[in-house]
């Protein structure tokens, strides 16, 4: 999940092809529909994402009473309207009129906490909760901007790679060499540097005993020398989330595969290359592609069907962009690492958002 920031934007005003009445407002690569006449190319405005859950006034104010996702109808969820893809909210709420707005797109000013607009948490399902304990040597994982918001994260022509990105449920492995513990988390309780105590029930003690993840950890650490390593790997299957890829989360059938590593060597954290550590060694998630970046070119992947199963049973939720030689990114201030999630994903019915 990508990080909460509501901030002003200068927009770039489209004409909406099946409606008179509305128009579309460009931030980034995304796009959010708009009353026509509402705006016009230049102009700035306030623009809140995906996930945002908003207050009650807010709602009212905008005319959303309703209208949004969840069961308190108060988060922000793409849509289609009049058969264009709808992400986040322009607006320009009266909380903020007396604000330069202009001014504060070129400062990147966050609204976030004046507005009262919070992100929204998934629920835990009790298969991927369970006791935790402080574990303060974690490796965790981070959070991923989405290249539609932040479209200059990568250079055109740069060379990435571009994985399948899996829709189940982050699990976080880190192994200590001089102590030879292991934690087990997920990204929620590893951003609070929690770990899960073993428990033969859990989703991510199961996967990582059923896959060996401790032991393929632990050689790791021996050869690059580490003395910390992280794997973070995708947890899928029935029961996980809706997508399951033909695995089944409730068996031995659960899936695994994992989409990063990091190592802590000579007191350095650094970002390793999955493929190249762990190829043989663990299910690794899909390598799409391989080559110089086209933002055109990554969106076309995002879309389409999964490759996890080999048979196509589902649509695909997208995919992750990292540079072939990692660096780090101005842009979000972090590493350069970006997803790109299709259409079909964010439109879907009856999806599930565990974490």
């Amino acid at each position: 999940m990508s990080t909460l920031r509501v901030t002003a934007e200068t927009l770039t005003i489209h004409e909406h092809p099946g409606a008179d009445a509305l128009e579309l407002a460009q931030v980034g690569l995304y796009r959010a529909v708009v009353a026509k006449g509402a705006y016009r190319t230049g102009d700035s405005a306030v623009y809140i994402p995906e996930q945002a859950v908003l207050p009650a006034g807010l709602i009212e104010e905008l005319g959303l009473t309703g209208r949004l996702a969840g069961g308190n109808r108060d988060r922000v969820k793409a849509v289609r309207l009049r058969g264009e893809l709808s992400q986040g909210i322009v607006c320009r709420p009266a909380a903020l009129a007396d604000v330069d707005l202009a001014r504060a797109a070129r400062e990147g000013t966050d609204f976030a906490e004046r507005l009262g607009i919070t992100k929204w948490v998934p629920p835990i399902p009790p298969t991927m909760s369970g006791d935790v304990e402080a574990a303060p040597e974690l490796l965790p994982w981070v959070d991923i901007e989405n290249i539609q918001r932040y479209p200059d994260i990568f250079a055109p022509g740069e060379p990435v790679v571009v994985t399948e990105k899996l829709h189940g449920s982050a699990c976080l492995v880190t192994y200590v060499a001089d102590s030879g513990r292991v934690h087990v988390s997920s990204k929620g309780f590893g951003a609070k540097s929690l770990a899960l105590q073993e428990d033969p029930r859990n989703l991510y003690w199961r996967a990582v005993h059923g896959h060996g993840v401790a032991a393929v950890a632990a050689k790791l650490a021996e050869r690059l020398g580490a003395r910390r390593v992280g794997l973070f790997g995708e947890v899928y299957g029935e029961g996980v989330q809706d997508l399951s890829y033909g695995a089944d989360g409730r068996r031995d059938t659960l899936g695994y595969a994992v989409f990063d590593v990091s190592a802590e060597i000579d007191g350095r954290v650094r970002w390793l290359d999955a493929a190249k550590l762990l190829d043989g060694e663990l299910p690794l998630v899909p390598r799409l592609y391989e080559g110089p970046y086209d933002a055109d070119r990554v969106l076309e992947l995002a879309s389409g069907r999964e490759t996890v199963s080999g048979r196509q049973l589902h649509l695909r939720e997208g995919v992750v962009i990292r540079p072939t030689a990692e660096r780090h990114s101005p842009t979000t201030g972090g590493r350069a690492i970006a997803k790109a999630v299709s259409t079909a994903y964010l439109t879907r019915k009856g999806g599930t958002e565990y974490e």
